[in-house]
């Protein structure tokens, strides 16, 4: 597989899973480095962290959608709300618009995205009640990425990327 980032497909990441302490807590969830490793050899991985795209500070009060998943969030049926109370719905709306014109400029068109995120989360996400209780449904980054085209995973489906995006040799796709 080629080593040179302008013959690999550019993927858009979680900031977080690539190692930079972005998250709320002010921590990283980095993936183990052979699988950072992989995929830096498939892909040419584009950083990002909606939240901090959309002005949020880190350490930052955890947040969670609040009467509905990311597309209600970006309807305007549903807010993002922090722990303190406080409505976070502008920044996370505004860190996704950045993270949609990045994919864009980048042509992605996966992007590998931190599971249960109010952001990111591509299959659910915490519901509300700050009680870690988590309802179906997308984050508001996740939502408009895949509104627009863009193919969203967690963490937990790296092999299936891989799989779907076509960059594994033909041999290595049938197990």
């Amino acid at each position: 597989m080629p080593t040179d980032s302008s013959s690999r497909p550019a993927l858009l990441v979680s900031s977080c899973l690539l190692g930079q302490p972005v998250r709320y807590d002010g921590q990283a969830k980095a993936q183990p480095e052979p699988v950072l490793a992989m995929l830096a050899r498939h892909f040419d991985l584009i950083p990002v962290c909606p939240e901090s795209l959309g002005g949020l500070p880190t350490p930052r009060p955890p947040a969670e959608i609040v009467g509905g998943s990311g597309a209600h969030v970006l309807a305007g049926a549903a807010i993002v709300r922090d722990a303190t109370g406080a409505d976070v719905t502008q920044p996370f709306t505004a860190g996704a618009r950045d993270a949609l014109a990045i994919a864009r400029q980048r042509q992605c068109k996966h992007a590998l995205l931190k599971a249960l995120s109010p952001s990111c989360g591509n299959r659910e996400h915490y519901d509300g009640s700050f009680s870690g209780a988590v309802r179906p449904g997308q984050g508001v980054a996740a939502a408009l990425l895949a509104e627009a085209g863009v193919r969203v995973w967690n963490e937990n489906e790296i092999e299936a990327l891989i799989r779907t995006a076509g960059v594994l040799p033909a041999a290595m796709q049938n197990p």
